[in-house]
């Protein structure tokens, strides 16, 4: 039987990697620090404050943490004079703590006024996020819109055309129903919105353009907080521009429903070499830390192959055949470990990231994703020797036994890193 009548295909199946992007190159500057936005740069991380701006010391602590835990940019809310005041200061705090993540400032209703009245804080951010529909009404809005853009070339800093559709342009929505009640076949009230969001990016876009904006420095989002809403819009955004664009699924949720959503979104984005910038609008649970929706990102660009930030735990899910949630609990250490020292371990064992751990729980798959991985270990599962072999770069090393697996299994790890990439940093 040949091989094609055994269902097999005759040319190799396509590996599965995401489309090439196909934007522009934008610069996010603070002092020495440039982050790349767009082109063939990697899609970069963002987040957002959610302190009172006001409240220096704190949105400091707070954007800190946000950039330690990996946003490598930070939106910060800039919408009273007090808090236009407290920007400088902020940056300050954050130069002093030796975090130069870029600051975004986020402007709505009066953010001509406060880029024209507090010099000092348009110096201090790295760029604006302008909303279209919140810049002004009938005159006054493209006036009120140019000021900020004024604003952008007289401190060099780039601009997000930053469209939501909470917060549209009713006027623009508005003539767009009135030419679609007009066609012969009317669109879907769904889809006049879509092309109301992207008209309004794309044509504030191009004003910012026509007063004097390079392009290239210019970005662009359309949030809305409908999964296909969103694949929708940025398909079509995609095919009619080629500025950088910012994914984000706008008030995505809390918890599983915000996670799933947000990953569902943005990877069928992502995919298809969409998007330059990405962030997680994660409505966090009472008490837990703001920087969940930037481990959320990370990981959505690191299941996706995209970049890699920490390495990488393999665990089994658990079955009948293993009743003992000692893998369970192994896994967790590991990975919590392994978070907790990559801020220093980034540093001092360039690399790292890459590294592969597998935590399995019976004999079924566990050697075999353990030699897969660079450390693995297969717990003993229901019924199995009370052993537990630990496999490195592919050949099992040794056999584990007794009460203190856990903490003999994580001093290997510590060690193989050492030995692995300590050289690396050594040589260098």
């Amino acid at each position: 039987m040949s091989a094609d009548q055994a269902g097999q295909s005759a040319s190799p199946i396509p590996l599965g990697v995401p489309a090439a992007r196909r934007s522009l190159q934008a610069q996010v500057r603070w002092g020495e620090r440039v982050v790349t936005v767009g082109g063939d740069a990697p899609v970069r991380v963002q987040s957002m404050t959610n302190t009172d701006t006001v409240d220096v010391i704190g949105t400091a602590i707070q954007v800190k943490e946000l950039a330690i835990a990996g946003s490598e940019l930070v939106r910060i809310t800039v919408n009273t004079p007090e808090a236009a005041e407290a920007v400088p200061h902020i940056r300050e705090q954050l130069d002093r703590m030796g975090v130069d993540v870029p600051l975004i400032g986020d402007f709505h209703y009066n953010g001509h006024r406060l880029l024209t009245e507090f010099p000092a804080m348009a110096a201090a951010l790295s760029k604006y996020r302008i909303n279209p529909g919140n810049v002004g009404k009938g005159d006054k809005r493209d006036r009120q819109f140019g000021q900020m853009i004024e604003a952008a070339l007289r401190h060099d800093k780039p601009v997000r055309i930053g469209v939501n559709w909470g917060s549209l342009d009713q006027d623009l929505l508005a003539q767009l129903m009135d030419e679609n009640a007009r066609r012969a076949t009317p669109w879907d009230a769904r889809q006049v919105m879509y092309e109301a969001l992207i008209t309004s990016a794309l044509d504030s876009a191009a004003y910012a353009v026509e007063l004097g904006m390079n392009p290239a420095q210019v970005l662009i989002s359309c949030k809305v907080s409908g999964v296909q809403d969103l694949i929708a819009v940025y398909r079509e955004l995609a095919q009619r521009c080629s500025y950088p664009l910012h994914l984000g699924l706008t008030e995505a949720g809390m918890a599983t429903k915000g996670t799933v959503a947000s990953a569902a979104a943005l990877a069928v984005l992502l995919q298809q070499g969409i998007g330059d910038t990405i962030r997680v609008s994660l409505t966090p649970q009472p008490g837990e830390s703001r920087t969940q929706e930037v481990v959320i990102a990370l990981e959505i660009l690191q299941a996706l192959g995209l970049r890699t930030f920490v390495p990488s735990v393999t665990a089994c899910p658990g079955c009948g055949r293993t009743t003992s949630t000692t893998f369970q609990e192994l896994a967790k250490q590991i990975d919590d470990f392994l978070r907790a020292q990559m801020p220093v371990w980034r540093a001092k064992y360039p690399g790292v990231e890459t590294m592969k751990l597998a935590v399995m729980g019976c004999i079924v798959n566990g050697p075999g994703e353990s030699k897969h991985a660079d450390i693995g270990i297969s717990l003993p599962g229901t019924g199995e020797a009370p052993a537990a072999p630990v496999f490195i770069d592919g050949e099992k090393a040794l056999t584990l036994r007794g009460a203190g697996i856990a903490d003999e299994f994580q001093t290997i790890v510590e060690q193989y890193i050492e030995r692995r990439w300590g050289s690396v940093t050594a040589a260098h």
